[in-house]
Parts: C-alpha cells; sequence; structure tokens
C-alpha cells in the first residue's frame, strides 16, 4: 500500500511527508543532499509540467528520520508512466542512512510495481541496495575542485592550450554576463539550440518557477556578440558545489568558441561564491560531451543510477532514442516559432 511500508527487520516505516521545513532541513543537513532533493521541486513540477511528487520519509519507533525520497509520477499518453527521482534533473533517490535508503528503494520498486510504472529511475550518486535487477550504468558526470582563487586555477589548472581558446572568444570581443537578468538570453539561445538537436525544449516557465522556488541557488550566464546573446546556461548551486545543468551555444559562432568562455565565466562566478566544486553535469562516456568535459580537468564519476523495468527498458524515454529518430528529423526542420510553441507541451513527457 503506497504511503505506509512496514521494516520488520530495522523497525523502520515509510510514511508520506507535509512538514516540508522538516523536510529542507533534513535534506541540508544530509551527505549527498541536492537541490535536486528540496521540496520546492513539488510546486514546480506540479505547477509548470502538471506532474504529481511523492515525498517519503524513512521513520523509527521514536519519530525520528532515518531517510527520505521524493519521487515524481509521470503520466503520459505519448511516452507511458514513469516514477522519477529527479526527472528534467541530474540528481536525486534515497537520503539517509543505510537502512533507510535501501526501504525507501524497496518502497519505490512496491509502488511501481503496484502501480503498473514502466520504469523506476532514480538518480543516485551512490550505490543503493535494491531488491530487484536493474540497467547497467549509462552515464557518468565530471567533477572538478575548484581553489580559492580564480588566478589559481586560471594558472595551475588549466594546460595553455585551453587558456589560448578561453581568450579566443575574448579576442573576437565576446562578452561573459550573468544573474537574474541573463534568463531570457540563455532561454533564446538554449531553445535555440534544442530545436536544432531536434529535442522539444522545456518551458521557460520552469526556469521562472526554478528561480522564484530556489532564490540564490539558481544562476543564469549568457555570453554574447554584441548585443546578441551566442552562449547561455543555467547553472544550480548547492552544498559548496555548483551543476551548469543546462548550457548551449549557436552553431554558426562555433568557430569563435562562445562555450569557452561561457565555461570559464560560470567557474569564474563559482569561485566568488565560494564554491568548492564544479559538476559538469552527466554525459554519455566517450561522446562529444565527455571529450568537451574533459579537457578542462577533473576527474569522471560513474553515475550508478537505478533503473529498474518489467519490460527491460534501459531508463526513461529519451528523444535521443531509437524509437524516436524520425521525429528528431521531422523537429530540426520545424520553424524556430513552431518548435518553441510546441516544445514546452512536448518536452514534459520526457522525464
Amino acid at each position: 500500500m503506497p504511503g505506509l511500508t512496514a521494516a520488520p527487520a530495522s523497525a523502520l516505516r515509510v510514511t508520506p511527508v507535509d512538514d516540508v521545513a522538516r523536510w529542507d532541513r533534513f535534506v541540508r543537513d544530509s551527505d549527498g543532499g541536492t537541490l535536486c532533493h528540496l521540496a520546492g521541486w513539488r510546486e514546480v513540477m506540479a505547477d509548470v509540467l502538471g506532474h504529481q511528487t511523492l515525498l517519503w520519509a524513512a521513520e523509527d519507533a521514536e519519530g525520528e528520520w532515518r531517510g527520505v525520497l521524493p519521487l515524481v509520477r509521470v503520466r503520459s499518453r505519448l511516452t507511458g508512466h514513469f516514477l522519477v527521482s529527479m526527472p528534467f534533473l541530474n540528481d536525486g533517490g534515497p537520503l539517509g542512512d543505510e537502512k533507510a535508503r535501501a526501504l525507501l528503494a524497496a518502497h519505490a520498486h512496491a509502488e511501481a510495481r503496484r502501480c503498473g510504472a514502466g520504469v523506476l529511475e532514480m538518480r543516485v550518486r551512490a550505490p543503493l541496495a535494491f531488491p530487484a535487477d536493474t540497467a547497467p550504468p549509462r552515464k557518468v558526470v565530471r567533477y572538478l575542485p575548484l581553489p580559492a582563487t580564480e588566478e589559481e586555477l586560471w594558472e595551475t589548472g588549466f594546460r595553455a592550450k585551453l587558456r589560448s581558446q578561453i581568450r579566443r572568444p575574448m579576442k573576437e570581443g565576446m562578452e561573459f554576463r550573468c544573474g537574474d537578468g541573463e534568463a531570457d538570453a540563455f532561454y533564446a539561445v538554449f531553445a535555440r539550440n534544442m530545436r536544432d538537436l531536434g529535442t522539444p525544449v522545456l518551458p521557460r516557465a520552469w526556469f521562472a518557477a526554478m528561480a522564484r522556488r530556489f532564490p540564490g541557488h539558481v544562476l543564469f550566464a549568457a555570453v554574447y556578440r554584441g548585443d546578441v546573446p551566442v552562449a547561455g546556461a543555467c547553472c544550480l548551486l548547492f552544498g559548496g558545489e555548483m551543476e551548469i545543468t543546462w548550457a548551449s551555444s549557436l552553431r554558426e559562432h562555433n568557430a569563435a568558441s562562445p562555450n569557452m568562455l561561457l565555461y570559464w565565466g560560470v567557474m569564474r562566478e563559482a569561485i566568488a561564491r565560494g564554491m568548492r566544486v564544479f559538476s559538469f553535469g552527466r554525459c554519455t562516456p566517450g561522446g562529444s560531451t565527455h571529450r568537451f568535459k574533459e579537457q578542462w580537468g577533473g576527474t569522471d564519476a560513474t553515475l550508478p543510477w537505478i533503473a529498474w523495468s518489467p519490460g527491460g527498458e534501459a531508463g526513461t524515454p529519451s528523444p535521443d532514442g531509437r524509437g524516436y529518430r524520425l521525429a528528431v528529423r521531422a523537429w530540426q526542420r520545424l520553424p524556430l516559432a513552431v518548435a518553441n510553441r510546441l516544445g514546452p507541451a512536448l518536452s514534459r513527457h520526457f522525464p
């Protein structure tokens, strides 16, 4: 039964949560807690995309919480029924001690079987005990430790070739800017790049809702050529780490490498804000995106995401999947205005 799972061996039980203040305190105090675990996503998911978020806690006999799990139910007539922690983001899954995490994972598995979900996916950073076979890991993340000053990163963290690549857009007169005022510039570049990739773009309202719900934790940035934004990023900041979660540049400006200035700019901002780690976000090992990230230094970590499916699916659907290739090619040919009108409504189906 959803909302109440007994655990005889551990004397823990899973219970639904309404106390979001207590929830957020637990997340902030937990090892592995990320911005993606905060309760505010419940409103963002519901208000912008119409998805339900379940908040569960594993509590002991004294009512003390030992773990928490946010889980979003994505129902789609187009792609199916999924339980994901957390969709459209790179982190999620159970937090807490080992027993609590295992109990919450088992509870999510039971709920997925009960409700007939096609895929249960938990985007964890640390290995997680799970009561069934799961798909092998598909993604890696790259982390770069940040020094105390940007000068130290520039002089000792980067190779000469990399510094030269960063200088190239500067010599072209490009300018980096960041702050809440760059949200529109970021989205203009992001939406166009997503159309070029053949992928429906997330709604502009998604990013606006994030900025409202998590003030101080969301950074928008853009690189300009004259008055025209040619690269843009949206970063998430939490617990001493900045993740560049969404980043794009316009293809006709690639020869001037605006994305190099974009990444350098947000790294400088991360150091200025006291961040200790820069995360390049998830990617597929060996792909072009991965090779771009490798040149900045740092190290890879395999993401041990839990992906369980009764039908043997490897994970949640993606427009990059084989079944969508024709649709991707058709989408790439759409006028930008049409793609931007249709994309936000479709993107909610691809968690």
